[in-house]
């Protein structure tokens, strides 16, 4: 007779070899598809002398020959080229570029012209699993100039972390923050802005980034008789940490600061385990005052990062002043190279 537990527990065990080995196939599948585009770019690339006609004239041949292969139209044939082209590290193109689908790829060259920017998209690509819409997304939404460029982050990490969690956590915060899923033009209340951000949870867990769980909205502490409520908890995965982010749909205020540092004090005593890192906070305001809010957490023992967040009616405004020029971005990349 059939024990069920053992059938249940060796059925299980099946399914989860299959998984993993059909995950394997693929990865490998995929990364022989694209150094075999590669070295057609490379070919493409030596013989680029012969005029616009000759990837055509190609195109139209190797349908012949093969007319049953796909992805290799004149149009596929110039990307293959393009992908030589700029990709001439091959550590980086067997470690990191060949991970990715050929469309993702596309899709960063297409949009992305600055090396440096390219390479840090395709990173965060594989390590966050983006589909090409997210990707494209992200690119739009300006997330390297937010997260890996700007220099003017408001946080105390230095002073309240250690390494490694602290270069982790620095690398998850952005500035400014973009709920563009949220559309309304007028002055919205805390609670209306939190009831917006749990109501489209997936879109902000995506903009907030890797390994973001969300724990709940505001999450009630009681002490010492009285009742305290986070306005958003989460928990990440990746530097295995709670997070607590406080929402204030005003300017920067120093006594958000001591709030949110009581807040975090509250949660590493209650909440967090001896397994789990410090909790860190983010405050997320109208307008971050950045010389106050420096000043604010200069004395304070918990870390803090404070940021700012716009909604669609901000967006276009924030993405045409804002943001560093092109002029910036090349001076800064060029003094990272000397």
């Amino acid at each position: 007779m059939i024990d069920n537990n053992k059938y249940f527990e060796v059925l299980s065990n099946i399914k989860n070899t299959l998984i993993t080995t059909r995950n394997r196939v693929i990865l490998s599948t995929n990364k022989e598809l694209i150094k075999m585009y590669y070295n057609i770019g490379l070919i493409l690339l030596e013989n680029n002398n012969w005029g616009t006609s000759f990837i055509d004239n190609l195109a139209k041949d190797l349908k012949v020959e093969f007319p049953t292969l796909k992805g290799m139209s004149a149009r596929n044939l110039r990307y293959m080229q393009k992908f030589a082209k700029e990709f001439s590290d091959d550590e980086f193109l067997q470690h990191h570029v060949a991970k990715l689908p050929w469309t993702s790829i596309t899709t960063i060259m297409d949009r992305v012209n600055n090396s440096e920017q390219r390479n840090w998209y395709i990173k965060e690509a594989i390590d966050n699993d983006w589909s090409r819409p997210i990707i494209i997304h992200q690119i739009e939404s300006k997330l390297y100039e937010r997260q890996a460029l700007l220099e003017n982050k408001t946080n105390n990490f230095d002073k309240t972390l250690v390494s490694p969690h602290k270069e982790q956590v620095k690398e998850l915060l952005k500035d400014p923050y973009i709920f563009d899923f949220i559309t309304d033009k007028g002055s919205l209340k805390e609670v209306e802005l939190e009831k917006e951000l749990i109501n489209n949870i997936t879109k902000l867990l995506l903009e907030f980034g890797n390994g973001f769980a969300f724990v709940g909205r505001e999450y009630h502490l009681e002490i010492d008789d009285e009742d305290y409520y986070l306005d958003l908890l989460f928990y990440n995965l990746k530097v295995k940490c709670y997070v607590v982010v406080e929402l204030k749909t005003t300017d920067f205020k120093p006594e958000y600061a001591g709030k949110l540092n009581f807040y975090l004090s509250a949660v590493d005593e209650y909440i967090k385990s001896d397994d789990d890192n410090p909790t860190f906070g983010i405050l997320l305001c109208k307008n971050k005052k950045k010389i106050t809010a420096e000043l604010a957490l200069k004395d304070i023992n918990k870390p803090i990062g404070v940021s700012e967040y716009k909604i669609l009616s901000e967006i276009p405004e924030f993405l045409e002043n804002k943001l560093p020029s092109i002029e910036d971005i090349e001076k800064r990349l060029n003094n990272l190279e000397e």
